[in-house]
């Protein structure tokens, strides 16, 4: 079995309160813009394509390659500007939240050193983490979570954004299984459609360089902002 595979696993479905969270669908659901199948496939396929979640997942990856090498600076250069980037509070408070919890989580797992194997956390990156909470307080972006995790558990980078590509594939999916509604069937199979455009994405992804991060993503803007104000909400963003 490799031991790679399941950190990836274990990382893609953490327990960092994703699923509390709708980047804006629920606000389209409401307005009637989302309102089957087909129209959160092409809502997810279109943001895969050009959406905020490519720069994010390039973001990943750029906090990977860093945290391999100890470069807390540029650790910190891309955490600012993973929050410049955000368009709403909501969206920026959401990324915060989740890394927040990653980072914690990491550091909860080296402190706990089972018993039975060596600490999934190298010391030297746990030195890492424990130093960009520092610098950013509770402002850890979950593509730097995530990029870190992944260069502690040795995932390698094409591993690490197709996981971090479905895992935010998974949880909008399930946050429009509950909206709109849909069966679990078609959630399922949704997921099963957009299997293309993430392998596609991933690969996208590890060719940007650093000038070519920029996202067409106005309309998850204007989503989430209509979000902020909605009367009656089930998710936080």
């Amino acid at each position: 079995m490799n031991n790679q595979l399941l950190c990836l696993l274990q990382l893609a479905f953490a327990p960092v309160g994703a699923y509390s969270y709708s980047e804006g669908i629920e606000s389209l659901v409401e307005a009637g813009a989302i309102d089957s199948e087909s129209s959160l496939r092409n809502w997810l396929e279109n943001s895969l394509e050009f959406g905020a979640v490519r720069v994010e997942a390039a973001v990943a990856v750029r906090a990977l390659r860093a945290a391999k090498i100890g470069d807390l600076r540029a650790l910190s250069y891309w955490n600012a500007w993973a929050t410049a980037a955000k368009e709403t509070e909501e969206l920026r408070l959401q990324s915060w939240q989740m890394g927040r919890t990653l980072t914690r989580l990491l550091l909860d797992l080296r402190e706990a050193k089972l018993s039975r194997r060596e600490s999934p956390v190298p010391s030297g990156l746990t030195t890492i983490v424990k130093d960009l909470v520092e610098v950013g307080g509770n402002q850890c972006n979950f593509a730097i979570g995530f990029g870190i995790a992944a260069a502690c558990w040795q995932i390698e980078e094409e591993a690490a954004v197709v996981g971090y590509l479905y895992s935010w594939a998974a949880n909008l999916a399930s946050a429009g299984v509950k909206l709109i509604p849909l069966g679990q069937t078609a959630g399922q199979q949704l997921l099963l459609d957009l299997q293309c455009q993430i392998s596609l994405t991933a690969q996208e992804v590890l060719q940007l360089e650093d000038d070519d991060l920029g996202s067409c993503s106005w309309g998850l803007g204007l989503a989430s902002m209509a979000h902020e104000t909605q009367y009656t909400r089930l998710f936080r963003s």
